[in-house]
């Protein structure tokens, strides 16, 4: 039986409500009532781990719970939780799955699209930088993408750019006319001010993603003097008007220490951040720095260091997410519209944020055409690219992938200022991809590896057949 969203959220806000009262004892009961009510949705851990969290004072994610209550808007984090569990999470989750099966192409839990390509920074190894700063997607195109994604189970967006605040106004009327859904915005925090707090907290379903580099100098050597302390000010502000912010790492072999290192984590916990996002730096673009990328003893330190830091016992509490390295949660690349895609400010739809490639547009297509285009499908038949998870990437770790689809779909370059052929950008990936193989393989065979729920093509009973 699937429960209706309108039927959970009435009984979804008195049960926050009821949380609030005393955490201690009531979320242990939630949790109960969450798991019966999902089922088989999700996996037995998904209510086990939190509830040794919320029981256990010697669990380091208990003092991050306690401290996200007490720390955020009520009103907010009840709005967050309920939009996140029941329709990105309950609803979206099901209709997604089902509609993969029926329509036999991937479809999105996250949708990433750029407002704007405009921005006041230029930060090394930036993909917005490769479409100029010219274009935007208007605000009914960005309500045609959230609509034609919801009604395919979508109900998570993410704003890129560009500086996506540069469209603050807008950003602020969709967010609003879509209380279904979670936003979340990566910005360079410089136009973060007491007002927009105070709007992200009235409409109840936007974060951000502050984008810092670890230390001052590591930050101002990647996004130009002065930003490091504009960012801490946004952060200032952010915590002031209790709102729910986390950061954007882009890690280098210029700053991989830096932004895995205890005073880092410490600053960002004691700002307020609640998650923080790890990315690894993508050599795109004409003018790409080679050397920023990491070599497999700086990476195998990035991948211990954060993993040692989620340590339930005594790591740090603060949420994070390694999208390198951290596939085996998610089964290898999430990209293609397999977990996720990108829609940039021109409405071409690219597989990856970091991949600009494209042969569908939003507004020549809808989101399914796209989804079903041959760029994505190639995408959907193609994963994972590497049964080794610390190798997901077609680009990145698995440079022939990603030659040999851009070859048989004939999608083109989406890098305004000097289009790159595929050849161009994997030949910049190759050496590294070769000298990480190694490395990658011998911690991936330490232990045994988590197994998520995955809808692979291979599995399907078509590619079997094939």
């Amino acid at each position: 039986m699937k429960f209706k969203a309108s039927t959970l959220h009435k009984i979804g806000r008195p049960l926050v409500n009821y949380v609030y009262k005393n955490p201690k004892k009531n979320i242990p009961k939630i949790l109960k009532v969450g798991k019966a009510v999902t089922g088989n949705l999700f996996p037995e851990a998904t209510w086990t781990m939190p509830l040794d969290v919320i029981t256990n004072p010697n669990n380091i994610w208990n003092e991050f719970v306690y401290r996200t209550i007490e720390q955020t808007d009520r009103e907010l984090l009840t709005n967050l939780l309920l939009t996140f569990g029941i329709d990105a999470g309950y609803i979206g989750t099901s209709t997604l799955r089902e509609n993969r099966d029926k329509l036999k192409c991937n479809i999105p839990w996250i949708i990433l699209m750029d407002p704007t390509s405009a921005c006041n920074l230029k930060c090394k190894g930036c993909w917005a930088a490769e479409y100029g700063h010219h274009s935007n997607l208007s605000l009914d195109e960005m309500r045609k993408i959230v609509t034609e994604a919801k009604a395919l189970g979508t109900h998570f967006f993410m704003f890129t750019g560009g500086e996506p605040l540069v469209r603050k106004k807008d950003i602020l009327t969709l967010i609003s006319e879509n209380k279904d859904c979670i936003f979340l915005a990566f910005t360079n925090s410089t136009l973060v001010d007491d007002q927009f707090c105070e709007d992200m907290k009235k409409a109840g379903n936007l974060t951000l993603a502050l984008s810092i580099e670890g230390t001052e100098e590591t930050t101002d050597f990647r996004r130009g003097e002065g930003v490091y302390k504009r960012v801490l000010d946004a952060m200032a502000l952010l915590k002031k008007h209790k709102c729910i912010f986390g950061t954007s790492i882009c890690y280098t072999s210029k700053n991989y220490e830096a932004v895995t290192s205890d005073e880092f984590y410490d600053m960002e916990i004691e700002a307020g951040a609640k998650y923080a996002l790890y990315f690894h730096y993508m050599p795109i673009g004409s003018d790409a720095d080679t050397d920023l990328l990491l070599t497999p003893e700086q990476r195998e330190h990035v991948y211990r260091e954060i993993r040692n830091k989620r340590s339930h016992k005594n790591g740090k509490a603060i949420f994070t997410m390694d999208f390198q390295n951290d596939g085996e949660f998610v089964g290898g690349c999430i990209a293609g519209g397999r977990n996720y895609f990108h829609i940039n400010s021109e409405g071409d739809a690219e597989p990856c944020v970091f991949i600009h490639y494209s042969d569908s547009n939003i507004r020549e297509k809808s989101i399914l055409e796209c989804l079903r285009s041959p760029l994505f499908k190639q995408y959907y038949k193609g994963q994972p690219f590497n049964d080794n998870m610390l190798r997901p990437c077609p680009m990145l770790e698995n440079p022939q992938a990603l030659r040999h689809i851009i070859e048989v779909t004939g999608a083109k370059s989406t890098n305004l200022n000097c289009p790159e052929s595929a050849e161009q950008l994997c030949s910049k990936c190759d050496r590294y991809a070769k000298n990480w193989a190694p490395k990658a393989k011998e911690i991936w065979e330490e232990k045994e590896r988590f197994k998520p729920f995955t809808q692979y093509y291979r599995d399907t009973d078509e590619a079997k057949n094939e």
